[in-house]
């Protein structure tokens, strides 16, 4: 076979387009962190990481002991709170079935993906970052860890700007930029002022089980603050599997793009 011609014909035809891509993109240092510093910059800070605390293996979302009493509910106000009544009255006239203006393959996002109970994580420490790998949805969570601060007006996401910093063997982490059209939890909206705070450490008294201490901020929504205890309980030598919803998403579409459900 003859096979150098066509590789051959390959890259010419492919050469132009390479011609156009241009320089590489050089981003400035983000605010706060120092040129040849930070996560970009990690050789010769790996030493460093021996001092943080265990949370090798994966990690599962545990129910609460035998006997304790239901997490409170967020106190909504105004328009959330009308959105809120407006869901329950539409899940009880539906048998449990409600509209939903996305795609059922996208993923909860925070702060609702660090409580599913059936999927686990995965905590990678590197230089100036902490990476959450979760086998939900297949998503990556950066937790910044460098010193930069908040970008001052971040995209919507479903994961967010987080930074944080470590206060002895607890991660303190500071997450804003989620978009509005998420929620707190199923039917419990927020706004675009919605801000998520989380004390992650190992239980004291069990070193497999992980707390994370969420609390929950926004002016706009909730008539005060929102506060969660969750926690997970370690798979030392498990790990994750692939997670592809997208294979399996048919839910049909209008003729506006809306997402319809049956």
């Amino acid at each position: 076979m003859r096979l150098v011609p066509i590789v051959a014909v390959a890259l010419l035809a492919a050469a132009p387009a390479a011609a156009q891509l241009g320089a590489a993109t050089q981003s400035p240092p983000p605010e706060g962190v120092a040129e040849g510093q930070g996560a970009a910059n990690p050789k010769g800070h790996y030493a460093a990481l021996d001092a943080l605390p265990d949370w090798g293996g994966i990690w599962f979302v545990m129910a609460g002991p035998p006997g304790t009493a239901p997490a409170a509910t967020p106190k909504l106000k105004g328009e959330y709170l009308a959105r809120r009544e407006a869901f329950v009255a539409e899940v009880r006239a539906n048998d449990g079935v409600t509209r939903r203006d996305r795609s059922y393959c996208s993923p909860p996002g925070l702060p609702r993906i660090m409580r599913l109970a059936q999927y686990p994580y995965e905590f990678i420490f590197a230089p100036g970052r902490v990476t959450i790998n979760q086998e939900a949805w297949m998503q990556t969570r950066t937790i910044w860890t460098d010193g930069r601060a908040h970008e001052e007006d971040p995209d919507p996401g479903f994961m967010g700007d987080s930074i944080g910093h470590w206060e002895g063997d607890t991660l303190v982490v500071d997450t804003i930029g989620i978009s509005d059209a998420l929620e707190m939890d199923t039917g419990w909206p927020h706004s675009d002022q919605f801000r998520l705070i989380e004390r992650i450490h190992l239980d004291p008294s069990n070193p497999d089980v992980l707390v994370n201490e969420m609390r929950m901020e926004d002016p706009e929504a909730l008539a005060e603050p929102y506060e969660v205890t969750t926690r997970y309980r370690r798979d030392r030598y498990g790990k994750l599997f692939e997670f592809q919803c997208s294979e399996n998403d048919r839910n049909p579409v209008d003729e506006d793009g809306n997402t319809q459900f049956d």
